[in-house]
């Protein structure tokens, strides 16, 4: 199930083609204000609603989610029943210098650890997307982050699969990216990467802003030896091997058949600390909700008639 909204660069007709193969459900949405979670929300309730869904995975166009050995029914086979929430890591691909080919084929650059949220000298921070039991009454919040329905409990400290985000590919699309309508979503709080492109936007700016994320020959050769970046080259090897005589992809079926083999060690050591980050902001969050359930808690008593009593009995 795919939402088209208003888009100028071919993705359109790319989706129809899927539509008419009968391997899609397209929805179109013409407003210019960015309703993700609303659109996200509705479409992830029709896949329980109306396709019998078991699993629903929320994802952006511009994200590929790779299990981590075995396939993506095989990953979501292994989760109890008592859990109906899963996380995917995020994972940050860097552009390269633009020289007209495939994004694909030269963004095999990955940002080794990207910071905590919050941290303000960079827009490539950690965070996590969710798959979920499918329900009909579920609510997905903005970016796919979180998602939300009675009974559906997370599973904790266990990313079984990465989520390969390419978010700045070419200069082209970094300026369609500038006229998005987040901003004119008044109930959507922009992220920093989005003001930050907005501003750009304004000021006539969006090649420097393109050209800031930029990896050089030079760059790639030292985030290697400080392993602050790595060269990735899955997606590009994957789309490789999907790839028709005609240029286009193969619609699912008997070729479009993938494997995802089981990293190795090493790999599996830079992945958990990557994916320490989230544990992390798990831990707060949670701890924050519990101060949150504690402090309505305390408000409901002090209006409560306990209080009340004590009031009466104090002015005696």
């Amino acid at each position: 199930i795919a939402t088209d909204n208003r888009s100028q660069d071919g993705t359109t007709e790319i989706l129809e083609r899927y539509e008419r193969a009968g391997v899609l459900h397209l929805l179109r949405e013409e407003g210019d204000d960015m309703r993700q979670d609303e659109w996200v929300t509705r479409m992830a309730r029709l896949a329980a609603t109306d396709f019998g869904a078991d699993w629903v995975v929320n994802a952006d166009a511009d994200e590929f989610w790779w299990p981590r050995g075995g396939s993506l029914k095989e990953v979501l086979a292994t989760v109890p029943d008592r859990y109906g929430v899963i996380r995917g890591c995020w994972r940050h691909f860097l552009p390269r210098p633009d020289d007209g080919a495939f994004f694909a084929e030269r963004m095999t650059v990955r940002l080794g650890m990207p910071a905590f949220p919050g941290d303000k000298t960079t827009i490539f921070h950690a965070h996590q997307k969710v798959a979920h039991r499918a329900d009909p009454q579920i609510t997905i919040e903005a970016g796919n982050h979180n998602a939300l329905g009675a009974g559906l409990e997370p599973i904790r400290a266990w990313h079984p699969i990465e989520v390969l985000h390419f978010s700045f590919r070419t200069v082209a699309q970094v300026q369609r990216k500038g006229r998005g309508g987040w901003l004119r979503n008044a109930g959507y709080e922009p992220t920093l990467h989005q003001l930050l492109l907005d501003e750009a936007s304004r000021t006539g700016r969006l090649d420097d802003f393109y050209t800031s994320f930029v990896v050089t020959d030079e760059a790639l050769e030292r985030g290697i030896r400080d392993g602050k970046l790595a060269v990735d080259p899955r997606l590009r090897d994957a789309l490789r091997e999907l790839r028709a005589e005609d240029g286009s992809f193969h619609l699912p079926g008997p070729e479009s058949t993938l494997a995802f083999p089981r990293p190795d060690v090493r790999e599996d050591g830079l992945y958990a600390g990557e994916a320490s980050v989230l544990i992390e902001i798990d831990g707060v969050v949670r701890a924050e909700q519990r101060v949150d359930a504690f402090e309505r808690r305390l408000a409901s008593l002090e209006r409560g008639p306990l209080s009340r009593v004590r009031h009466r009995l104090a002015r005696r």
